[in-house]
């Protein structure tokens, strides 16, 4: 039933935000969802990060539109917040593609203390694919409202899944440390899933927007935006580890 994706959220000019990776599936639970991420461009952080979402037909006439957030609050210059707008299986029946629209506010920027030190990736017994990592907060002042989103992609680059958790408890002292664990429920999806990345946000805090040197040689540059987002490559996660918390 979906075919064809129609791409409406494109960067005009250099330095505007822009929405990329989208696409849309049907998960395991029969609902509709359409996921992409929007990248901040800008010189200053986004905040009010709303994704419209013109739903059209076959004969690409507008049924309806929908909105839905980003689910990182303050989008960090050269940084990405992923979103998910979810379909019920009623509403999504007559959907064949869709265009995007974005709307934002400039923000005041968060001190970018936040460090998640490292992650992995693996699969329990019953198949069910998680992330678990510790956060370290490098702040001076505690860390209120922590949340940890995860963007997961497929082979084409292409945002597979989105999914945000707030470890327990959701604060941290500064110079601590916490254990967070992210679900990814949809089988089906979890299947096509082959890398990720992560961001961490709190009410004070944003995650550190840059990789050790010594990482950024692995990668190439090609994730310079990050610390510790870790691609779904235990080569790569080893040598982030390392370059994080070297010997």
């Amino acid at each position: 039933m979906i075919a064809v994706i129609f791409i409406g959220a494109t960067p005009l000019a250099f330095g505007e935000p822009y929405i990329q990776n989208d696409q849309q599936y049907i998960g395991d639970d029969g609902a509709l969802h359409i996921v992409g991420e929007v990248k901040n461009n800008l010189e200053s952080p986004l905040n009010q990060i709303n994704v419209q979402i013109t739903l059209l037909d076959r004969d690409k006439h507008p049924i309806t539109t929908k909105e839905t957030n980003s689910l990182v609050n303050t989008i960090m210059p050269g940084m990405k917040g992923p979103f998910d707008l979810i379909l019920t299986n009623y509403e999504s029946k007559k959907v064949e593609s869709y265009l995007l629209d974005l709307d934002y506010k400039i923000s005041y920027p968060k001190n970018q203390v936040i460090d998640i030190s490292e992650s992995e990736m693996s699969r329990d017994s019953h198949n069910n694919m998680m992330i678990t990592g510790i956060i370290s907060n490098r702040g001076d002042i505690t860390a209120n409202t922590i949340a940890v989103i995860a963007t997961l992609y497929d082979k084409e680059g292409n945002v597979a899944a989105v999914s945000r958790v707030h470890p327990e408890p959701d604060y941290l002292r500064a110079e601590d440390n916490a254990f967070f664990l992210v679900t990814i429920p949809d089988k089906i999806q979890a299947n096509s899933i082959n890398d990720y990345t992560l961001i961490a946000e709190s009410e004070e805090y944003a995650t550190v927007p840059e990789f050790p040197i010594g990482t950024l040689v692995l990668l190439g540059g090609t994730l310079s935006a990050y610390i510790g987002i870790t691609r779904y490559s235990s080569k790569i996660t080893a040598n982030l580890i390392f370059a994080t918390n070297p010997k």
